[in-house]
């Protein structure tokens, strides 16, 4: 049963206060068929984007029941369990708690690495009521014997498809073999593959199914299009795109995404030199100084910012008007959850990927995740049409696998039209392991 109102959810009072005083009044999808579920004590295995509203979906159940049945927690302690990727999800799950707990009495705190572990140590030696945590710094104070898992009531395990992505199965694993087996358990992902699904089996009891979208699609208010663009002109066209922004004069947000650490932070400094305020955030940044530098970017102060896939979730910043794949990801997923970004709570966006010869193999990877095309925009004065043409017959020769079939002249015109970067598929693949190995971002969050 769906709820089509706020005031029908049967919340306690203080949360019907809270939710007044935010002007909300209609739940989005996920909070109307999670909710409800919820209350009644069900697992849930929902399928849900970041920016659907969630979190929220799973905060206020947890905070009613706190609200209902109050305890005092043991030392060490805690009734609620949420595991989050990174530390700035954390950070955010973190904030919506204290937001629509502002009139329930509990404590919270947060555990993850990139800070000092004494004052999350000192949070847990009373207890705490709701723990948010990343797994390894929640593994590294369980076996120091300053944390215990063994009186969790609720568990949440939030952007599940992210967590396997960034190697944390084995830590997920460990973590619920330390839980009760009597507890209500909640597990969100954006896609739903069958690792996930099957990870889910593990840790769910009777489950109910939530999915609001299909899996790994974008956003419908988002405008996105591809530029076909020498390397050398990326930065050319990226400065259109901006002052382009900046002559809306609608004080709208940029984020522009890179794929390595180095090229964020060079990036970044070669924008302010053009006249761009902008920070870099990146795996190799102290949690101090990536927030500042968020804390920044949402006040406009610095209206651009150039981040790795470390900011790809998690990330909530309202007012972003503009996402720019400065480099494609050499992972098709990572594209949704970038441009993701922008376009959120019913917000308009706009999403520009600059393409260059060798990333139309990780274009081609995007469309067939995404299950489009993403429209070409050639308003500018750096178009490469040859590289528009490549990519449009390497689409064509993959729809069509009779085209292989032709003779010696046709294959080796059609290695032709592809070029080298395309004809060894293997070496192609080779390089995008080497990527992943070599370049991969966000850094551990022990």
């Amino acid at each position: 049963m769906t709820m089509t109102t706020f005031d029908a959810l049967p919340l306690a009072a203080p949360l019907h206060r809270v939710l007044k005083q935010l002007g909300y009044e209609t739940p989005t999808p996920i909070q109307a068929q999670a909710i409800p579920l919820l209350l009644e004590g069900r697992d849930i295995l929902g399928c849900a984007q970041t920016g659907t509203g969630k979190t929220a979906g799973f905060a206020l159940p947890i905070l009613n029941a706190l609200e209902l049945n109050p305890k005092t927690p043991r030392s060490r302690q805690c009734r609620a369990l949420v595991l989050a990727p990174t530390r700035e999800l954390a950070g955010q799950v973190g904030k919506s708690f204290t937001t629509y707990g502002k009139e329930v009495r509990f404590r919270q705190t947060l555990i993850y690495g990139g800070v000092g572990a004494h004052p999350q140590i000192s949070a847990m030696r009373g207890g705490v009521d709701v723990l948010v945590a990343t797994p390894g710094r929640l593994l590294d104070l369980i076996d120091q014997r300053f944390i215990d898992l063994s009186a969790v009531e609720f568990f949440v395990l939030d952007e599940v498809d992210r967590m396997l992505d960034m190697g944390f199965l084995r830590d997920v694993k460990r973590i619920v073999s330390m839980l009760p087996a009597k507890r209500q358990s909640l597990f969100f992902s954006a896609t739903l593959a069958p690792e996930i699904v099957s990870l889910a089996q593990t840790i769910l009891h009777n489950p109910a199914h939530v999915s609001i979208q299909p899996e790994v699609t974008t956003a419908e208010r988002i405008n996105q299009s591809v530029c076909f663009v020498d390397r050398q002109n990326k930065r050319n066209l990226l400065e259109q795109l901006l002052q382009e922004q900046n002559r809306a004069k609608e004080g709208k947000l940029t984020i522009v995404f890179s794929r390595t650490k180095h090229g964020a932070n060079k990036l970044a400094k070669s924008l302010c030199i053009a006249g761009f305020p902008a920070d870099a955030i990146h795996g190799n940044k102290s949690q101090a100084a990536r927030e500042k530098a968020l804390d920044r970017f949402r006040k406009g102060l610095t209206p651009v910012l150039v981040a790795t896939d470390v900011a790809a979730r998690g990330v909530d910043v309202k007012d972003v008007g503009l996402v720019v794949n400065f480099d494609l990801p050499n992972e098709p997923e990572s594209y949704v959850h970038r441009i993701g970004r922008t376009g959120r709570a019913g917000a308009d966006g706009r999403a520009v990927s600059l393409c260059a010869e060798d990333e139309l193999e990780y274009l081609r990877d995007i469309e067939k995740v995404i299950k489009m095309p993403i429209p070409r925009w050639d308003g500018h004065e750096w178009h490469e049409e040859a590289l528009a043409e490549r990519h449009l017959r390497g689409k064509s020769h993959q729809k069509s696998p009779q085209a292989n079939q032709g003779g010696q002249r046709n294959n080796q015109q059609r290695q032709g039209n592809r070029g080298p970067q395309s004809n060894n598929r293997h070496a192609h693949t080779q390089q995008r392991n080497n990527d992943r190995n070599q370049r991969r971002d966000p850094a551990p969050v022990r």
